[in-house]
């Protein structure tokens, strides 16, 4: 319950935790002030009045009633009339609460006479009825002489000046937040693959802390991809010399067996370098596009010979999104090759979640053991004891795969498939 009320935000919890006391000042002060300073302001706002009625009644009993309507008028606030011949106990009783009717009661006690009154409608002034000796005093009091309003005053300047606050405090915080809101879009960026600019060191000492070291860690990790990249591409170019000298020396052999095992050797050391030049190319940089995922899809399954391969694709939406349409192409042709490889069937379903977009891949081949989900995306793992290369696993195709969907901030999952094969769903944002 406490975490649905709580604001997730950083700013909404930080003003609650500026402005949840200066809330809890203004209720305390203003208790404390209703409590006190309104109840003596209310008691002594009504004797005052019901002093002033009781010198109007002692007036009304000298026969001095002319006197005591001038005086009621012109000194008093007061508007009063005198109803011969009538009594007290035929008018209704209005039943009033509050600090002030319970004032205006005690002090109206002390004149020792039956008295209604009735403060519903205060615009036009208080209404208090006196019962004299066989006549009704009815008096009119206007509403300055029971209320204050400088108290009432008081209280709005402290609710305007909370309010003031609460948006001052909002307007520093928010210009405070600004550099974390830029630092997880950088970041989520530069999570997704993408050119991430350097994120500038603006704010308080600890944010320009947290881009300082944000921006470090960026360089560190551009610096060793660059040089895994440049490893990888060194070493792939080095070993092909080597290996082509090797070729041109076993076409002299006589020994055809000798020739024919070395020549076995060879072509798989060339599958192993053809894997590592197609892990370099996905570190290469590529411009960032627009990408029709649909498309994209078909564009690589129209070479498949569709008299050996069944293959359907369902498409629920037509998605669009950002990113490299080359490595993206070649993520989802490694997996529609390896489920080439151990089937002839194929469903490929297209569709779109809340904030992602959803490719699963179906096939009704061997399938892969629950327990070898994560192995199969280690370099060079393979499911064929003899780790054959030229049946065609070099070992990287699900790495370069994952490594591919992983640098567009995606995901790569493993599960059965309805086929009876296996199942790979990849996730895009979009």
């Amino acid at each position: 319950m406490f975490k649905r009320i709580v604001p997730s935000t950083l700013i909404g919890r930080s003003i609650i935790i500026i402005f949840l006391p200066i809330i809890i000042l203004v209720l305390i002060t203003s208790l404390i002030f209703y409590q006190t300073s309104w109840n003596i302001i209310s008691k002594r706002l009504a004797e005052s009045v019901v002093a002033d009625i009781n010198v109007l009644v002692k007036l009304i009993e000298d026969d001095l009633g002319q006197y005591a309507q001038q005086i009621s008028k012109e000194d008093f606030k007061m508007i009063i009339n005198i109803t011969k011949e009538k009594s007290i106990d035929n008018l209704p009783a209005e039943k009033n609460r509050g600090i002030l009717s319970e004032r205006l009661e005690q002090s109206l006690k002390n004149l020792n006479r039956p008295f209604v009154y009735d403060l519903n409608n205060l615009e036009k002034g208080a209404l208090i009825i006196i019962q004299l000796d066989k006549d009704l005093l009815t008096i009119n009091v206007n509403k300055d002489r029971l209320i204050s309003e400088s108290a009432f005053v008081f209280l709005l300047w402290m609710i305007f000046a909370s309010i003031i606050l609460f948006f001052t405090s909002y307007f520093f915080m928010n210009r405070q937040l600004k550099p974390l809101k830029r630092l997880a879009i950088i970041a989520e960026t530069f999570g997704r693959g993408l050119n991430a600019p350097e994120l500038k060191s603006v704010g308080a000492y600890e944010i320009r802390q947290t881009s300082q070291a944000f921006n470090r860690m960026r360089t560190r990790i551009k610096r060793f991809l660059n040089q895994r990249t440049e490893m990888l591409a060194g070493v792939s170019h080095d070993l092909r010399t080597p290996l082509t000298r090797m070729k041109l020396q076993i076409s002299f052999l006589k020994d055809k067996k000798a020739k024919s095992e070395l020549e076995i050797d060879i072509n798989e050391m060339t599958a192993m370098l053809d894997s590592y030049v197609s892990f370099v190319k996905t570190e290469s940089p590529e411009t960032i596009e627009n990408i029709n995922v649909n498309e994209l899809i078909k564009d690589c399954v129209k070479n498949i010979d569709k008299s050996t391969y069944k293959i359907k694709i369902f498409e629920k939406n037509f998605i669009r999104t950002s990113g490299r349409p080359i490595q993206l192409k070649r993520a989802f042709q490694n997996i529609i090759d390896n489920s080439k490889r151990y089937g002839d069937k194929i469903h490929i379903n297209i569709y779109l979640n809340d904030v992602d977009c959803i490719v699963e891949i179906n096939d009704n081949g061997m399938g892969i053991p629950k327990d070898k989900y994560e192995d199969v995306f280690k370099p060079f793992f393979t499911l064929d004891p003899s780790r054959n290369k030229l049946k065609g696993e070099s070992g990287l195709g699900l790495t370069i795969t994952r490594d591919i969907i992983r640098s567009h901030g995606g995901e790569i999952k493993l599960d059965e498939s309805v086929l009876g094969g296996l199942k790979l769903t990849v996730i895009l944002p979009l």
